[in-house]
């Protein structure tokens, strides 16, 4: 798609670029742009320490497992129980 697009034709882009949005509100946007790159990478690094941090937490904090012996458990269904079915009865 950009393999055709030459020198002119960028230039002839951001000619159109200016005149439609106007030489006002371009710095406005990339203004907009730029805080919000910058919250971003601000959350990115926040939310990596975040997770370096818990995981060493966890590793800590975390006492050893000891084997446990179980038996397994099927739900059975209780007959004593009155099911409404949705039908009104007398």
């Amino acid at each position: 798609m950009l393999r055709g697009l030459e020198g002119w034709h960028i230039v002839i882009i951001v000619a159109l670029v200016v005149l439609l949005f106007g030489s006002r509100k371009l710095p406005d946007a990339a203004r907009s742009v730029g805080q919000s790159l910058r919250i971003f990478k601000s959350e990115m690094k926040a939310a990596a320490k975040d997770g370096a941090d818990g995981q060493a937490d966890a590793k800590k904090d975390a006492a050893p497992q000891q084997a446990v012996e179980g038996k397994v458990v099927t739900p059975t269904v209780n007959d004593s129980v009155p099911h409404n079915s949705g039908v009104s009865q007398p």
